[in-house]
């Protein structure tokens, strides 16, 4: 694996999921279907890029069961980072940020729910995705 080095000055938010998650892939797809604007990037957390945020921000790498948004220099995680990527979203999507008037454990004590059962539920990849290569410019890997 090589070594990556996160760019201080990069004001990019950056979606890091699960590569090898259907549920995760999914989200990713529907992001990039109604993010028009190409706000956002991405990057599983298993690549190269994932790993060196993780690293940065001191979370572990195992197990990879949580949705995560680097904005700048800010990481969050789980029903937090779900809710802060609506706002990047067209639409009605930016209303759902009202939800973080509800306290972060009930929200993500149902995420928690969700992500322990996701590989049972939607299934698991033998690897991580590819990018569309439409969309490929929007990935780190």
């Amino acid at each position: 694996m090589s070594e990556y080095t996160i760019q201080k000055t990069d004001t990019t938010s950056v979606v890091l999921f699960d590569g090898v998650c259907k549920l995760c892939n999914v989200s990713v797809n529907f992001i990039l279907r109604i993010d028009r604007r190409g706000q956002l990037k991405f990057a599983s957390l298993q690549s190269d890029y994932g790993r060196a945020v993780l690293k940065e921000h001191d979370r572990h790498t195992d197990p990879m069961d949580s949705m995560m948004l680097l904005e700048g220099e800010r990481l969050t995680e789980k029903s937090t980072a779900v809710i802060h990527i609506s706002k990047y979203l067209g639409g009605v999507w930016p209303l759902c940020m009202i939800a973080l008037v509800i306290p972060p454990f009930i929200r993500d004590f149902i995420y928690d729910i969700i992500a322990k059962n996701r590989y049972r539920w939607f299934g698991k990849y033998d690897t991580c995705r590819l990018p569309d290569p439409k969309y490929e410019a929007r990935f780190y890997s």
